[in-house]
C-alpha cells in the first residue's frame, strides 16, 4: 500500500500503525500549565484510532516545560543543560501521569518508555526497543515516548522529538509518523513572508525542500523546527514510512487537519527487498557517524548502480573508528552520498585507499576481505 493522501492516515487498512508526536508549545501552555481541554479532545481521537483497529505510539513532548515551572526555572528549563536535566526529571512523572489518566477514561493503557540516542543508533539496543514496542502494542498498551533528558547529555541526545518520532516509527514498523505543530505545514519560505504557499504533497526531501525550511521554532518552547521536521522526513522515508506535519493547535486537530487536508504530506519513495529495507533503514537514520571516507567520481557512481565501495575509489579518509563502525561516504563535492558500515578500522582504511585489491593483502599483512563497505552494509543517500 502507498500513503499519498493525508486521509489515509486515518484509514486502518492504509496505516495500520501510526507515530503522533505532540510538540512542547502545543501540550503546555505559556503558563507552564498542561492544556488539558486540549489534550483531552486529542486522547479522544487516539481512542477513536484505537476503536477502529489502529495501533498509536505517542511521541510527546512537554517533560521540560512542565518540570520548569515547578522547580521555577528561567527559561523554560532550557537556560543550561543542567536546568533541563533536573526540569525533565520533576517533568517527566507529570506527563506520565497526564497521559495515563486521560487515556484511562477510554480504557486504554498507557505505558512510558523514555530513549535516548544511543538506544536507537546501537543496533542491538534498537532491536530491543523495537521487541518491547511490539509486545506493549500486542498487549493493547499506548506506548508514550519521549527522550530521557534527565540523563542525556549535548553529545548523546536527539535534541528534538521530530527525529525522535521518525526513529521511533522505523524501530515499531509503523505505517505513517504524524507531527503535530504549531504551524500547518512546509511553505515554499517563510510562513510569515507575504506570498508564502504552503506545499501539500513532497515526493522526497531535495536540497531545494531543505531550502525552504527555517531552523527556528516559533514557539520558543520546543527544541525543534522545519529543518528538523525534514529531516525527519528523511529518516522515515528511509523505512518507506510516510511523515505528515500538521497544524496541532485547533481542538481534535487531527480530524480538523486530514478531513480539510490541510498540511504537508511526505511520501516515502518506492523501496524493495523488506529485510535489506529493515537494516538499511536503521543505517540511513543514524545521526552519529565516526568518521568518513571521500571517494572520487568513479567511486560515486558505482555506488549509486549498487556497487561495493572498494579502497581503490578512496581518495581521503577521516576520524577514528574501528571495524563495524558507521561512516559517511563523500562525493568528490563533499556531500554526504552514502553511509555504510566499514569492513576496516580508519588505520587500514587509510593504508588501502587508492589502492586496487590485488595490493591489499601485502599492505594489510593479512587476506584482505572484499570491499571497504559491502554493498548490504550500505544505504545510499
Amino acid at each position: 500500500m502507498s500513503i499519498d493522501r493525508l486521509p489515509q492516515l486515518t484509514d486502518a487498512a492504509e496505516t495500520p500503525r501510526l507515530v503522533i508526536k505532540v510538540g512542547s508549545a502545543l501540550l503546555v501552555g505559556k503558563d507552564g500549565e498542561p492544556r488539558r481541554a486540549w489534550l483531552t479532545l486529542l486522547v479522544a481521537e487516539i481512542a477513536a484510532a484505537r476503536a477502529r483497529g489502529q495501533d498509536v505510539i505517542v511521541v510527546s513532548s512537554g517533560a521540560i516545560a512542565l518540570g520548569a515551572r515547578k522547580l521555577g526555572l528561567a527559561r523554560g528549563g532550557r537556560g543550561s543543560l543542567a536546568d533541563a536535566q533536573a526540569a525533565a526529571a520533576v517533568g517527566q512523572i507529570a506527563l506520565a501521569g497526564l497521559w495515563a489518566e486521560l487515556l484511562a477514561a477510554h480504557g486504554l493503557i498507557a505505558a512510558q518508555v523514555l530513549l535516548t540516542l544511543e538506544d536507537l543508533e546501537d543496533r542491538r539496543r534498537y532491536l530491543n526497543v523495537t521487541a518491547t514496542l511490539g509486545t506493549l502494542l500486542a498487549a493493547g498498551a499506548v506506548p508514550v515516548i519521549n527522550e530521557n533528558d534527565t540523563v542525556a547529555t549535548e553529545e548523546i541526545r536527539f535534541g528534538d522529538n521530530d527525529r525522535l518520532a521518525a526513529r521511533v516509527g522505523q524501530a515499531a514498523g509503523a505505517s505513517a509518523v504524524l507531527l503535530l505543530s504549531d504551524i500547518d505545514g512546509l511553505y515554499d519560505r517563510d510562513p510569515r513572508l507575504e506570498g508564502a504557499v504552503r506545499i501539500p504533497v513532497v515526493r522526497g526531501v531535495t536540497p531545494e525542500i531543505h531550502a525552504m525550511a527555517t531552523g527556528g521554532s516559533s514557539s520558543g518552547l520546543g527544541s525543534g523546527g522545519m529543518t528538523s521536521k525534514l529531516q525527519a522526513a528523511e529518516i522515515a522515508g528511509l523505512a518507506g514510512i510516510a511523515l505528515a506535519i500538521i497544524d496541532g493547535r485547533p481542538e481534535s486537530p487531527i480530524a480538523a487537519a486530514l478531513g480539510a487536508e490541510r498540511g504537508t504530506l511526505f511520501c516515502p519513495p518506492a523501496r524493495s527487498g523488506r529485510k535489506a529495507r529493515a537494516r538499511k533503514a536503521w543505517l540511513g537514520g543514524k545521526l552519529r557517524m565516526k568518521g568518513s571516507v571521500t571517494v572520487d567520481a568513479g567511486a560515486a557512481a558505482a555506488l549509486a548502480r549498487g556497487s561495493s565501495l572498494l579502497a581503490a575509489g578512496v581518495k581521503a579518509v577521516e576520524g577514528s573508528f574501528l571495524r563495524g563502525d558507521a561512516i559517511a561516504v563523500l562525493g568528490p563535492d563533499g556531500a554526504v552520498v552514502a553511509r555504510g558500515l566499514s569492513e576496516y578500522d580508519a588505520a587500514e582504511c587509510a593504508a588501502l585507499m587508492g589502492h586496487p585489491s590485488t595490493e591489499h593483502e601485502a599492505l594489510l599483512g593479512y587476506a584482505p576481505r572484499s570491499a571497504l563497505i559491502h554493498r548490504d552494509q550500505l544505504v545510499m543517500l
